[in-house]
Order: C-alpha cells, then sequence, then structure tokens
C-alpha cells in the first residue's frame, strides 16, 4: 500500500485479470451464447427443421402416444413455443417407476411424424463447459471456475476504483493510437454493461457458493418414512376430455399458453390431466411455474372439471434472493428483446476480457525488456482469444461434417473443438505475433460466415427459406454467424494494415513480434 490506495487496486486489478484472464474469456464467450442455447441445439440437429406447429399438435401428440405407450402409468407433452417447434413425448411404464424419465420422442409438431434427430451436445456442451469446463472432476471444475468469478469480481471492483475518470472515458474512443486505444475500447465495453457484469459475477459467485463453502450448503433433511398407498378402486376404461377447452382455462388464468400437459393413469376413469406454463413468471420461480403464484392447474381427466390448484412453494427471505439471482444469472425467464440484451452484454464482457489481455502486453511493449513470458503471454492471448473464437466455429462446423449415424458422434464433435484448440494454442509460438493474428482472425471469420452456407448444403433449409417462413431460431442462428464473421474479418485486416508510427518502434517492440519460440533476431 506504499504507493497509495488507487496504485494499489491498479496492481490488484492487473493481476488479477491476468492470472486467470484466458478462462475468463472462454466463460464469458460460451456463457454468453448459452442465452441462446436452445436455438444453438436447434441449428445442431437439422433433422427437426422439417417441423412446423400447426392446429392439431396436440392431437398428433395424443395419437402417438396412444399408439406407442397404451400401458403408460403416465403420458408427459412438451409442447412446441418461441424456441422449440417440435413435440416431445415423454412417457412412463407401470413396472419402471424408479427412472426419472422414461423413454422419450421428438414428433414433427405438424404432421406428427416421428423425428431422429442426430446425437449431438449442442448448445448444452458450451452451457455446461461455461461452469464446468469438460471431462474434469465436477467437483475440480466449479472450484476452478469459482477461483475464476473471484478474480473477476475483484478485478471489476478493483477497476471501477482505479479508473477514476471511468464514465467520461466510457464517450471516448480513440483508434489507431496504440495503447490509449485499447484502454479506450476497454473502458467503453466495461461500462456499457457494467450493471450486467457485476450482477452475472456476484450471482455465479452464489451458484457455486455450495462448492466453494462446502460447511455451508445447509442441513439436510432426514429421509421421511414412505407411506403405504392407501388401496385403490379397480380402474375403469374411459375416455380423456377434449384438452382445447382446458388449454384455453389455462392460458386465461395465467395469461399465457401451457406448456407441458401430464396425463395420470392415461385411458382410466381416474385419469387426471395437468398443465404447466409455458415459462417462469417470477425471478423467486424455483420451478417451471409462475413462482410463488400457481404454478400447475390440475383437471379430471373425464369430465375437464377443474381439481385444484398446485401452488408455488413458499420460500424464505434469503433463499427468494437466491433464487432471485439464480434465475436473472441464467435468463431463462427472459423473452426476445431481454434474451438479446443479455447476449449482447456477454459480448461486451467478452471482449472487455480480450482488449485487457491485449492491453496488458501494449503496455509492457516500450517499458519492460522482452522475456519468454512476455512472449509467451502474446502468445497465449493469441490462442486463448481468437483460437477459442475460431475452434468454437470448428465445432459447429463439425457438427455438420461428422456423418449423423457414425457411433460415438458426440465425442467427434466435441473432441475437434479440443484438438482445433490445442492446435490454434501451439500455433502462435512458432508463428511472428502479428501474422498470428491475422491469420487465427481471418481463419475464424471465414468458418463463422460460411455456416449458413454449410447449413445449406447439408439440410432441408436455408437462411432464405428460414427467414420466409418466419423460423427465426434458424435465421438468427446464421445471421449472428455472418455478423460475427465479418467483425472477425474486419479486425484481422485493421491489424494486418496497421503500421506502428516508427518513434514507437523500438528493438524490444520488434522482438516482441517474433516467434515466441523462434531463435533471437527472427524476422517477422
Amino acid at each position: 500500500m506504499k504507493n497509495g490506495f488507487r496504485q494499489s487496486m491498479a496492481w490488484l486489478h492487473t493481476w488479477t485479470g491476468l492470472l486467470l484472464g484466458w478462462l475468463l474469456f472462454a466463460i464469458f464467450l460460451t456463457g454468453s451464447i448459452a442465452f441462446f442455447r436452445e436455438e444453438v441445439g436447434y441449428w445442431m440437429t437439422p433433422e427437426l427443421h422439417v417441423s412446423t406447429p400447426g392446429p392439431d399438435t396436440v392431437a398428433h401428440a395424443l395419437a402417438r402416444l396412444e399408439t406407442a405407450a397404451p400401458g403408460a402409468s403416465s403420458w408427459t407433452i412438451a409442447l412446441p413455443d418461441a424456441r422449440n417447434r417440435t413435440i416431445e413425448l415423454f412417457w412412463q411404464m407401470p413396472d419402471d417407476q424408479q427412472r426419472r424419465r422414461g423413454p422419450r420422442e421428438v414428433l414433427d409438431a405438424g404432421t406428427g411424424a416421428v423425428l431422429t434427430p442426430r446425437e449431438t451436445r449442442g448448445g448444452d456442451f458450451l452451457y455446461r463447459f461455461h461452469f464446468e469446463l469438460y471431462a474434469l472432476p465436477r467437483g475440480w471444475a466449479r472450484w476452478i471456475i469459482g477461483a475464476a468469478t473471484m478474480m473477476m469480481f475483484v478485478s471489476i471492483l478493483s477497476g471501477i476504483v482505479t479508473h477514476k475518470k471511468i464514465f467520461a472515458d466510457f464517450f471516448t474512443l480513440r483508434l489507431g493510437k496504440g495503447q490509449r486505444s485499447w484502454l479506450d475500447a476497454h473502458a467503453v465495453v466495461a461500462v456499457l454493461a457494467l450493471p450486467f457484469h457485476i450482477v452475472m459475477t456476484y450471482s455465479g459467485l452464489l451458484l457455486l457458493m455450495a462448492t466453494l463453502i462446502p460447511w455451508n450448503a445447509g442441513e439436510r433433511r432426514p429421509p421421511q418414512p414412505q407411506q403405504r398407498p392407501a388401496a385403490e378402486r379397480p380402474a375403469v376404461p374411459a375416455r380423456l376430455t377434449d384438452l382445447a377447452p382446458l388449454l384455453a382455462d389455462a392460458e386465461a388464468r395465467w395469461g399465457m399458453p401451457a406448456g407441458r400437459i401430464t396425463i395420470d393413469k392415461p385411458g382410466t376413469d381416474r385419469m387426471s390431466v395437468e398443465l404447466a406454463p409455458q415459462r417462469n413468471s417470477s425471478l423467486i420461480a424455483t420451478g417451471g411455474g409462475g413462482g410463488t403464484g400457481v404454478e400447475r392447474l390440475r383437471y379430471d381427466g373425464v369430465t375437464g372439471r377443474l381439481v385444484r390448484e398446485v401452488a408455488g412453494r413458499e420460500v424464505s427471505g434469503a433463499q427468494a434472493v437466491y433464487n432471485a439471482f439464480s434465475t436473472m444469472h441464467r435468463g431463462r425467464f427472459a423473452q426476445p428483446a431481454l434474451r438479446w440484451l443479455y447476449f449482447l452484454s456477454g459480448v461486451a464482457g467478452t471482449v472487455m476480457v480480450a482488449s485487457g489481455l491485449v492491453l496488458w502486453t501494449v503496455k509492457r511493449a516500450k517499458n519492460q525488456p522482452a522475456s519468454f513470458g512476455r512472449r509467451l503471454v502474446l502468445g497465449l492471448n493469441i490462442g486463448g482469444v481468437a483460437g477459442l473464437t475460431a475452434a468454437t466455429a470448428i465445432y459447429f462446423w463439425a457438427n455438420r461434417l461428422v456423418p449423423a449415424g457414425l457411433p460415438g458422434r458426440i465425442d467427434w464433435e466435441i473432441g475437434a473443438f479440443f484438438l482445433s484448440w490445442g492446435l490454434l494454442l501451439l500455433y502462435p509460438l512458432v508463428r511472428p505475433v502479428r501474422r498470428a493474428w491475422v491469420e487465427q482472425l481471418t481463419l475464424g471469420g471465414l468458418l463463422f460466415a460460411g455456416l449458413p452456407v454449410l447449413n445449406a448444403l447439408t439440410s432441408q433449409s436455408n437462411l432464405l427459406r428460414a427467414m420466409a417462413s418466419g423460423d427465426w431460431m434458424l435465421a438468427g442462428f446464421d445471421l449472428v454467424a455472418v455478423a460475427t464473421g465479418i467483425t472477425l474479418c474486419y479486425a484481422a485486416r485493421r491489424i494486418a494494415l496497421h503500421q506502428p508510427k516508427e518513434t514507437h518502434r523500438s528493438s524490444r517492440q520488434a522482438e516482441a513480434e517474433t516467434p515466441v519460440l523462434a531463435p533471437q533476431g527472427a524476422a517477422e
């Protein structure tokens, strides 16, 4: 603290941001994409693109269940919505009650035909990688992510203290000024979504609280003795009531359509129909319903009479705060406009981390002698930022190029991601810095920009057809891919055309331009 409080905060901000900066970039990048993981998963299963919901969607679902599972103890129908254009069916057999979820089928919502989507983790892989990495024990992975999140939180708070003109600098962006430009860009994207960064980082720590502080995870309730169910009268075959009035009644009560239908004891006079809302309407909701209000409606399956309103579980004040932060972090309640705001704020955070990593090297290029450590950081910046971005595009390409029926194709997709990222991490170590930046950004840009073409060649749909039919899940993915590709290619071009002022060049900077593993004096 001998240099003063602000200087100490600057030191803390720099080193907390650098030590785990590459991991933080991966967390922000995959987390931002995860806000649209359903859309990503939809793009990665082209067999589902033929589905178009129609007025007979529920009838198709019931007809298939009567054929596929006539003796089931329960049927569940997940209805199409704005983020899912298919019907998902689940059923439970009487002799298989131990399994959490029974057989599953996916249907074309317009025709009722059974669809067979390819095996893929889709957007869920990026979502899980965001907070559990991959192939590591879950406990260790969450400890690592928790440490990185804590450093991110410290870096944000110390950055606010360090930049005494942070809000004034938000309106200043000087391009082509070297270190000043990187600092301006870092400040702009940091302030642009500062509340988002604070809430996401703090709520992330809360979500990992049980891992980071396991001794404060709460007491477990002792197992309750199971009560023997009362004897029931023999079931008599009966016909299911018309579900249309029930769905209309539920939508009128909730102000939103039903998203799930569960029919218990189908085909008998004891059957019941339970409807759940399409989405949460409360930040403190703990399930798929409306939070502290009515979560589900239960009807008599024969007469259609409303039997019970199943209310949400009451929670304590502390639990309500935790639920609110958890819901805000995941963004599952968000409608399209708010989800786009989440995504763009996440992109701003990704750029903030990337610009901070680059700023560290730019700031030291003139004042410190070149060393293996600094050149290693230069290489890791390229592989960790441009390389990971390109590897993400390669993951999408692998989804379409790996044969749909290949055994273990999920491992091939994920393996393509990690193998390409590993190669792209090593590549900058044997290439001049500027060339490596240009080459990897160009690679990522071309791969992302080519995804709509790849989709058109490997599926029954394309960007123009999707826009014409109103399939904005597919069209949105392709448009974002094109925008990402253009942005990366533009960045590569700016780096390739940039000419540093001669007065700012020195032997130290020239040395920083050489490959990390090249002999001293190697020319670009």
